[in-house]
């Protein structure tokens, strides 16, 4: 079996750590590289995350981890931690510094893909900052990606961080528009609205029957997750929320997609009140489309796959304090 080459570029906080194990679990997936970007929680919260994420699955030290852009393009950098806390579940690691590269992250995307032209795709499931960033700095690097799947935005729906934007375009929106005028030949966007609120938030029940699964990473799972289910429930969101791994979900397994359509993208980088906001015009308007937008994902489908992401068994690879707790 073929598989998948991906690099994921993420926010490390509760569904970015679910993604990563996803990837790692995952019999489709090669994880090629985990690069991080400004996002859900204070950088260095991110590396630690990063760091128990891929301890907990064994792979600390193998699948390379490099840190990207601390701060976005041009806005002051704002967090999501009043949603996921620090995003471990106060869960706390020694770091190993020799798990971190050197090479900055923009640098490795932009590496990684000019070694393999058309064999590497990349999972944005955070702010966009390095992806434009990478754009910018080589030209090349738009042909050289295979496909990417980017978490962000709602198609002309309603925002979580602001009533008309998502988390991860509110941001960065100026990187989110850098890239979606880059040119990107397979560009495919998952929402927030309808995608994650319709097909990829779970009951209580559904969590519940989902972390009563006794092995490292379910325990982890519950950890990074608990808080972001409270905050959910507390705004009327049934649920717990993943738009992040069924991102990558959709990549690795295309039989998810049910429905996708191709629109022309655009992200708001001027107003105050929609700044982030993410137009997403039909061919009606006869504009050239720039992506494939999911309609419609098979939430049930993506749930057998975290059933069985979480019964893979684990030996962590260093002590990740708090998991047994």
């Amino acid at each position: 079996m073929q598989k998948h080459q991906i690099i994921i570029d993420n926010d490390t906080a509760q569904d970015d750590c679910v993604t990563i194990l996803l990837g790692l679990t995952d019999p489709t997936a090669n994880v090629r590289a985990i690069t991080t970007v400004a996002g859900n929680v204070p950088f260095d919260r991110q590396v630690a995350n990063a760091q128990i994420t891929l301890s907990v699955a064994g792979k600390l030290g193998e699948v390379p981890l490099h840190l990207g852009c601390r701060q976005p393009m041009l806005r002051p950098w704002v967090s999501a931690e009043d949603v996921h806390g620090d995003g471990s579940g106060g869960l706390q690691i020694d770091l190993d510094p020799g798990a971190i590269s050197e090479e900055h992250a923009v640098d490795a995307l932009i590496r990684l893909t000019a070694e393999q032209p058309g064999e590497i795709s990349i999972v944005a499931i955070g702010p966009l900052t390095n992806i434009a960033t990478a754009v910018v700095k080589d030209r090349a690097f738009v042909k050289n990606v295979k496909s990417l799947f980017i978490m962000g935005g709602s198609n002309n729906g309603r925002g979580n961080t602001t009533p008309a934007a998502e988390f991860n375009f509110y941001v960065d929106p100026h990187a989110a528009q850098i890239v979606m005028d880059a040119g990107f030949e397979d560009l495919h966007i998952v929402t927030w609205d309808p995608i994650t609120i319709r097909d990829a938030t779970y009951s209580r029940a559904q969590y519940d029957r989902l972390t009563s699964i006794d092995t490292p990473i379910a325990k982890l799972f519950k950890k990074v997750c608990d808080a972001t289910l409270d905050f959910n429930e507390s705004v009327g969101i049934d649920g717990s929320t993943h738009p992040d791994s069924i991102t990558l979900a959709a990549l690795l397994h295309p039989e998810l997609i049910l429905e996708e359509g191709r629109y022309r993208v655009d992200v708001e980088t001027q107003s105050e009140l929609t700044m982030g906001y993410s137009a997403m015009a039909w061919e009606k308007f006869g504009l050239q489309a720039n992506a494939h937008v999911a309609e419609r994902l098979d939430g049930a489908a993506f749930y057998a796959l975290l059933e069985q992401m979480l019964h893979t068994p684990s030996v962590p690879s260093r002590p990740v304090h708090g998991l047994e707790a």
